[in-house]
């Protein structure tokens, strides 16, 4: 071979951005092309209108899966700005649909960012084959339309709107997805999920894709993860009933132990409730995002647990001095708890998000647990000793 097959200049490289950079490597900005990949799609456009009712500037969430194979996603917010209009107060709407890593910062822990590397909206727009976004701000409604992330024609006013909000329309790509088939189940765990752990949330979502048979599921819970730990509960008693699984267990108390802490370093929002099951099971999540065994915050949990346990024992000679006391396995056995830490500044290992990494979770977790958890077994001495004894 030659000289000239082996040179290599500047003038080789080829620099892509925004939608052609995304549309050129979907899977580093969904994760795959897959089914995974393709939900990701609604949950770039979701976390927005999520973190506006977080944040206090809409009250809802609908996600509706129409009949022609298309998600919309609206809110009641104060409609997204709109460059055309003149519009400040953040990022108008072609920059947010075309411009990565635009849009509020929701790296804190008051806001909500489920894909991969927060670029936003714009993945949803740059992987659709069309886009129609519709804003309804100060009286006016507006609309604009997209193909393949890039904008047909500028927004246009339509005429009046009634009300305030920002709606969504898009169409996955099927020549860059391998389905376009969305699972209805999967979005109902997830937004339940999101709806116990961040209890201002309010969500709907509708399923038109069965003709006449549309189905539809609203979703909120004042009480939190209170609610989040009867829940699950709940569901492992009807699959015992059914067959599907072993013995839920009986609870040892009725009641669910719940408390929330702000610290410097977390907000610690924590549920459980023990019953006589051998099964245990313990939830654990991060700014919204599911984790796996081996975070942080649920290696603190069970040093917390094991804590208010071990002083509880030994203050009413229950257990000697010398007594090593149960292990943290022991005590969780027969527990279900959610355990959710709201971070300004997460660490998640891995390129899944699965594990949180961050050091000062752990005894930031292990105290709010230790401290509540004796309060409550100082307040219910007659409860509180026939849970201990049956750990110990």
């Amino acid at each position: 071979m030659g000289e000239e097959a082996f040179a290599y200049d500047a003038s080789r490289i080829k620099v892509l951005e925004g939608r052609h950079a995304i549309r050129k490597r979907p899977g580093m900005y969904v994760g795959s092309t897959g089914e995974r990949g393709l939900r990701q799609t609604v949950f770039d456009l979701a976390d927005r209108a999520v973190n506006e009712v977080l944040t206090g500037s809409a009250t809802r969430l609908g996600i509706t899966f129409l009949s022609d194979g298309g998600v919309r996603v609206d809110d009641d917010g104060p409609g997204v700005p709109v460059e055309a209009a003149g519009h400040t107060g953040g990022p108008g709407l072609e920059t947010l649909l075309t411009q990565p890593f635009t849009g509020p910062d929701t790296s804190g822990r008051h806001g909500l960012t489920s894909g991969l590397v927060g670029v936003g909206p714009c993945v949803t727009n740059a992987l659709s084959s069309r886009l129609t976004a519709e804003v309804r701000r100060d009286g006016t409604r507006w609309v604009q339309e997209y193909a393949h992330g890039a904008a047909l024609t500028p927004p246009a006013a339509v005429g009046p709107a009634s009300g305030s909000g920002t709606t969504f329309t898009f169409r996955p790509d099927a020549d860059i997805f391998e389905t376009t088939e969305f699972v209805f189940g999967v979005f109902v765990e997830r937004f339940r999920e999101l709806a116990f752990l961040y209890r201002d949330l309010d969500v709907s979502l509708t399923d038109e894709r069965t003709p006449g048979e549309p189905r539809s599921v609203r979703f909120r819970f004042p009480d939190g993860v209170r609610e989040f730990v009867a829940f699950l509960d709940a569901e492992a008693e009807t699959a015992r009933t059914a067959g599907t699984a072993g013995p839920a267990g009986t609870a040892v108390d009725p009641d669910v132990i719940a408390f929330e802490r702000d610290t410097p370093e977390a907000t610690v929002d924590v549920a459980l409730r023990w019953s006589d099951s051998h099964e245990e099971r313990v939830r654990g999540f991060a700014n919204g995002v599911p984790t796996l065994e081996g975070s942080t915050h649920l290696l603190g949990f069970r040093d917390g647990l094991a804590a208010a346990v071990h002083a509880y024992a030994r203050e009413r000679r229950l257990l000697t001095a010398a007594d090593p006391g149960p292990s943290a396995d022991r005590i969780a056995r027969g527990l279900t708890a959610v355990v959710s830490v709201k971070l300004d500044r997460p660490e998640f290992l891995g390129a899944t998000r699965g594990t949180l990494g961050n050091p000062a979770a752990r005894p930031c977790v292990a105290e709010t647990v230790r401290d509540h958890l004796g309060v409550w077994f100082a307040e219910q001495p007659e409860r509180a000793g026939a849970l201990v004894g049956r750990l110990l």
